[in-house]
């Protein structure tokens, strides 16, 4: 595996350096094809092939190796990969039928071919049960007519796995939803891009709105285990425990450029690294470090496609909103630390504020995945009959190594009845007690001691914030017709 990173990582090198420059490739839409042939030369999508066709062999860790050495250098370029082997090439391994498999994964190792996830759609957006694309039977194989948007590799991608529902004779559609893979290549199954969205950041992601009206054979439907909604919360919990994998590179970038820049740095008779804010900002984006590479060791244990991760939504959502969170505020801090410099959309910080945030937002925002959380654990302790937060979390698989740590701030009763905006809280309250329990148990295997000890004090800081938000008695509403009596010139 080092080997195959390695010759990745010259890769980029090569492409982002030698070849081009990244930092004007940042400011332009797509990337030219020279560069795109030099990355995929090295056959990186590979990794999420099984060996039995000529693939690395779907192995997590290694997936997440190299989406994290993507990240390091462009964002993008992880999520591109990130979109290829979570929502495509993993479902297609794992659910599609034995007699399109070769052709597919042939495909990908020889013609640098990709493939995306359609899901969304104009109307309903998370609301994915909803969904209005739909399918009928005809002869052999089925009919798929509808619109989705907001699909990352929109006129890039070669293949895609479409979601619908079943048109039922009644003319309803049926509650269940199933995929279906198209080929680009052929005329009955192109997908028509109605138009492309001019989407802020992630410029080499083509983004838009799409029109589905193709025909598939029968064998291009993929085959779940037992329903095609459990089909798709496997799949979406499986992408959501690959977001360390993007995080890990570009947190890590984060931290040894803002670590560089305020070592260099000179106020007065000495650098930046002097000033205790400055020590304790660097210290948020370690943390963040530490945590993400935690994450990426606990993914690799358990996200693989021979476990069934349908029912995981908690773990998932945690790690997908957390992280995505610290990417965020690491590239925040490593703008501020960088002064004016940072304030390029050439620079590294600047682009990776606008790059990073909307991982808080797709695949579930984080607001609704923190809330989703807060409820499954609140409806455990409601069975379990305990009311007390910590005496739960104390007990509860994913929670019981690190609660200990954080005794004081825990031991509180959340109540039967909270607002939503408390529940968010909470939920990021249950998220960063279970990113504890992964700190804890990557330092069990020996990762280092003082990075460990920093990262818990920092989370500590984070739940006793967040703990007391739930006591404050806010309950601020929007009014709507705020401008009478508002106009501050007519006070003056």
């Amino acid at each position: 595996m080092a080997a195959f990173i390695k010759r990745f990582e010259q890769a980029l090198r090569d492409a982002f350096y030698e070849h081009a420059d990244i930092n004007q490739l940042s400011l332009q839409r797509g990337l030219p094809a020279s560069v795109w042939t030099r990355i995929m030369d090295v056959v990186p999508l590979s990794v999420a092939i099984p060996r039995e066709y000529g693939g690395r062999g779907c192995i997590v860790k290694e997936c997440l190796a190299l989406l994290s050495a993507a990240s390091y250098e462009s964002l993008p370029l992880s999520l591109t990969f990130g979109i290829n082997i979570a929502l495509f090439l993993e479902p297609v391994a794992k659910y599609a039928n034995e007699e399109v498999k070769g052709p597919i994964f042939n495909r990908f190792l020889t013609d640098q071919c990709m493939g995306g996830l359609m899901i969304t759609e104009p109307d309903y957006g998370s609301d994915a049960l909803n969904m209005r694309t739909s399918y009928q039977q005809e002869g052999a194989g089925y009919h798929i007519a509808g619109t989705k948007h907001w699909q990352g590799l929109t006129g890039q991608a070669d293949f895609w796995l479409v979601a619908a529902r079943s048109q039922l004779p009644n003319g309803e559609l049926a509650r269940d939803i199933d995929f279906f893979i198209s080929d680009n290549a052929l005329p009955t199954q192109q997908i028509k891009v109605e138009r492309l969205y001019n989407n802020l950041g992630l410029y080499m992601i083509p983004y838009g709105l799409n029109t589905i009206d193709i025909h598939v054979p029968a064998q291009q439907r993929l085959e779940p285990e037992s329903t095609g909604i459990k089909m798709m919360l496997d799949i979406l919990h499986r992408s959501r425990m690959q977001f360390p994998g993007m995080g890990m590179g570009f947190i890590k970038r984060m931290l040894d450029e803002a670590v560089n820049h305020c070592s260099q740095r000179m106020v007065g008779s000495s650098n930046l690294l002097a000033l205790d804010s400055v020590q304790f900002q660097l210290s948020r984006i370690q943390s963040a470090y530490t945590i993400c590479s935690a994450m990426c060791f606990r993914s690799s244990q358990i996200s693989g496609i021979q476990h069934n991760l349908a029912v995981e939504g908690l773990e998932a959502n945690a790690m997908k909103a957390l992280v995505t969170d610290l990417m965020q505020e690491s590239a925040q801090l490593c703008l501020q630390v960088s002064g004016a410099n940072g304030y390029k959309i050439s620079h590294i910080a600047g682009r990776g504020i606008v790059d990073s945030r909307p991982f808080q937002i797709f695949e579930g925002s984080n607001e609704m995945l923190y809330t989703q959380i807060a409820e499954m654990v609140l409806k455990k302790m409601k069975k379990g009959k305990e009311t007390n937060l910590l005496a739960y979390l104390a007990t509860f698989d994913l929670t019981q190594h690190a609660a200990g740590h954080f005794k004081k701030p825990l031991d509180f009763t959340p109540g039967d009845v909270l607002t939503q905006r408390k529940l968010v809280d909470l939920g990021k309250i249950i998220s960063r007690v279970i990113a504890g329990s992964y700190v804890l148990a990557i330092a069990d295997r020996g990762f280092r001691d003082d990075l460990v000890t920093g990262c818990i004090e920092n989370i500590r800081m984070d739940i006793a914030h967040l703990v007391s938000n739930l006591y404050l008695d806010s309950r601020s509403q929007v009014i709507d017709d705020y401008v009478s009596g508002s106009d501050w010139l007519s006070f003056t």
